[in-house]
């Protein structure tokens, strides 16, 4: 699985293959945090790239000790 990149001043997780980029989205507020969109190429759909970026996301904020909400109906199935 490719390298996911945290830009904490942009509130996303990225992750980079073939010249496209999957993203999953937050906004985070003090210690409460809302993943608010996941998105994936259609390129690049079918690989598990989105499973990789919430989980990757979720322990993130897990590690954070980050009150964890979701308005993406995507990271919803995980919660």
């Amino acid at each position: 699985m490719p390298e996911i990149i945290h830009q904490q001043d942009q509130q996303v997780f990225l992750l980079s293959r073939d010249g496209a980029e999957a993203r999953l989205e937050y906004r985070r507020h003090g210690d409460d945090v809302d993943f608010s969109r996941t998105f994936v190429p259609p390129e690049l759909r079918g690989q598990g790239l989105a499973e990789h970026l919430v989980r990757h996301g979720l322990s993130w904020a897990k590690q954070q000790g980050l009150a964890v909400s979701a308005s993406c109906w995507y990271v919803q199935k995980f919660l």
